[in-house]
């Protein structure tokens, strides 16, 4: 059947509708597989940068560099991310999906049960790749100064860690597992020292320090000191992480 292009038949406007739909099932099918990649790409570059960060610092770290390990040209980060400024924005947020997201359950509820997580998330740390808690380290000493463009960012992430802290400490002490005198801020503030310095321990000799035997002892002694008389950890390690015999 032939179609003009003046009245056209049923059967005509029906295939043309058909085709019509067709062409735009696959672009829209296009358009996801572009968008996908797209996504796939912001990823592998923010993942090279994330590795640069952390080996050379954010400093000494160039476009280039971050380009080079990604496979990508420069143009195409400056597309996704605009400035070095907003690929260091993009890692920092995909560290905190990473590390913060789950800090909050990593603490609590309760004294005994935070030291307990926290030994295993050192079991886990100590078994996978070291790159993000060396980015951490290396980006915090870098910022430690005021004016220092993410000084800010650090310290409220550090407050942040304090304040789960001692909030795991009032619970402990509330629900009767420490002792009343037990400093809920001055715990919070040796503990987050304790973690930023095993870490830095374990970065520089991964191969002689263990950091989760170096967490369970820790944790072990701390938590005696805190206990409270009475308690039902005080016979035992049930309650809270033991200590390497």
């Amino acid at each position: 059947m032939r179609c003009s292009a003046g009245e056209m038949p049923f059967s005509c406007t029906t295939i043309q509708s058909k085709e019509s739909r067709s062409y735009a099932r696959s672009m829209v099918g296009v358009k996801g597989q572009v968008q996908r990649r797209g996504v796939e790409r912001r990823g592998e570059i923010v993942h090279a940068a994330m590795d640069l960060f952390a080996r050379q610092g954010y400093r000494g770290t160039s476009l280039a560099a971050v380009a080079a390990v990604a496979g990508a040209p420069t143009s195409l980060i400056t597309h996704h991310f605009g400035t070095k400024q907003g690929l260091l924005q993009a890692v920092l947020e995909e560290m905190d999906l990473q590390s913060l997201a789950r800090l909050d359950d990593l603490v609590s509820p309760g004294w005994h049960a935070a030291a307990t997580r926290m030994v295993q998330h050192a079991e886990q740390m100590s078994s996978a790749a070291p790159e993000l808690l060396a980015l951490q380290i290396t980006l915090t000493v870098e910022n430690l100064n005021g004016d220092a463009p993410l000084h800010s960012y650090f310290l409220r992430r550090n407050r942040l860690l304090r304040e789960l802290l001692a909030k795991s400490v009032r619970e402990g002490i509330e629900a009767g597992e420490l002792r009343p005198d037990a400093h809920p801020e001055a715990t919070a503030v040796e503990v987050a020292a304790f973690l930023e310095g095993a870490a830095v321990q374990w970065l520089l000799d991964p191969e002689t320090v263990d950091l989760a035997a170096m967490y369970r002892r820790y944790f072990g002694t701390l938590t005696a000191q805190l206990v409270a008389d009475g308690s039902s950890c005080g016979s035992g390690r049930g309650a809270g992480p033991g200590t390497d015999g």
